[in-house]
């Protein structure tokens, strides 16, 4: 306890980071996409099922509200697309409730950046080309993965079509946890973090695609071309076993959103959660018109951690939540 006042990361690598940040912001310097600020607090929290958004009471010129520490910058970015900014890109504080651990902390940095007419495609090459500028070393090539295919091959199930309570065997065998209660939706990432992910980005940069149309959150949905089953527009980037990004073809419909907002509520009272407030303004900034494009959130401490050749993000955080 008596040195638990000092960073957790030297100086020397606190250095680095900001050398790597300074590079980052160079890149978009470069290609003209506008650096923001946006608020960490909002009227709105993020009503994702498996997410956990911490809230706090303030006094407001409306009197005592509840405020939402944001997950993302998401959706505050979004009203900046849709009042006419182009394309625009923060480094942001973001929190989530209960991640601590080597590659998780409740408070941290993400990168998150959104193109207006740009497609899913392209914006997973300007994912790689800023990965790449950031690495000190060629990690090798970029591969394209169905999400589907990665469960063929490493479990031999097919996630859209096996029965939830061959899922929830699979799971609690590979997982190790009781998943009597758990849905499609949780026994299919318990699966994809402890069988797929750590085989992923081994000698290369894997771009996981195709997920099930459930996984959606914010992005559009298209039709799966093996058998027309329904799948989101949305990849994932892992680097070494760690999902660095989370890439959407953002969803621009408003109604399709608020439909989705309290989708996402049911389901969190289903599974014992608190229903969160929804950020209305978002919704009402997608009726005004948000401009087709896409966007990208990556984790800035797990590429830090990995550019410096760090075991855990703290080694690169001046104080993670166990010191803050």
């Amino acid at each position: 306890m008596e040195h638990d006042w000092q960073p957790s990361a030297s100086i020397e690598t606190l250095r680095e980071r900001a050398r790597l940040l300074a590079v980052m912001r160079a890149f978009f310097a470069a290609r003209d996409v506008l650096e923001v600020e946006t608020p960490v607090l909002g009227h709105g929290g993020s009503t994702d099922p498996h997410l956990d958004s911490l809230s706090l009471e303030a006094t407001t010129p409306g009197g005592h509200e509840r405020l939402w520490l944001q997950t993302s910058p998401e959706f505050h970015m979004k009203r900046l697309l849709a009042a006419g900014s182009g394309a625009i890109f923060q480094l942001a504080r973001s929190f989530r409730d209960g991640e601590v651990g080597r590659r998780h902390n409740i408070e941290f940095t993400m990168l998150e950046w959104y193109r207006p007419g740009l497609s899913l495609a392209e914006l997973i090459e300007e994912c790689d080309t800023l990965i790449r500028a950031v690495l000190p070393s060629d990690p090798g090539p970029l591969r394209q993965r169905r999400y589907r295919d990665l469960f063929r091959e490493t479990l031999d199930l097919d996630p859209f079509t096996a029965s939830l309570a061959d899922l929830r065997r699979r799971a609690e065998r590979i997982g190790g946890l009781a998943m009597g209660d758990a849905d499609r939706d949780g026994c299919l990432d318990l699966l994809m973090s402890v069988a797929i992910e750590p085989q992923l980005g081994r000698d290369g940069i894997d771009v996981v695609v195709d997920y099930p149309a459930s996984q959606a959150a914010l992005a559009r949905k298209h039709r799966d071309p093996e058998d027309n089953a329904e799948v989101a527009s949305r990849f994932e980037i892992y680097l070494h076993g760690l999902e660095l990004a989370n890439g959407y073809d953002e969803l621009t419909d408003a109604s399709e959103q608020a439909a989705r907002f309290l989708t996402d509520n049911r389901q969190r009272e289903s599974l014992g959660k608190l229903a969160v407030d929804v950020d209305r303004r978002l919704v009402a900034a997608l009726e005004h018109s948000l401009p087709a494009g896409s966007g990208v959130a990556l984790g800035i401490d797990r590429l830090v951690q990995l550019a410096l050749g760090k075991s855990s993000i703290s080694d690169v955080m001046a104080f993670p939540t166990p010191r803050c």
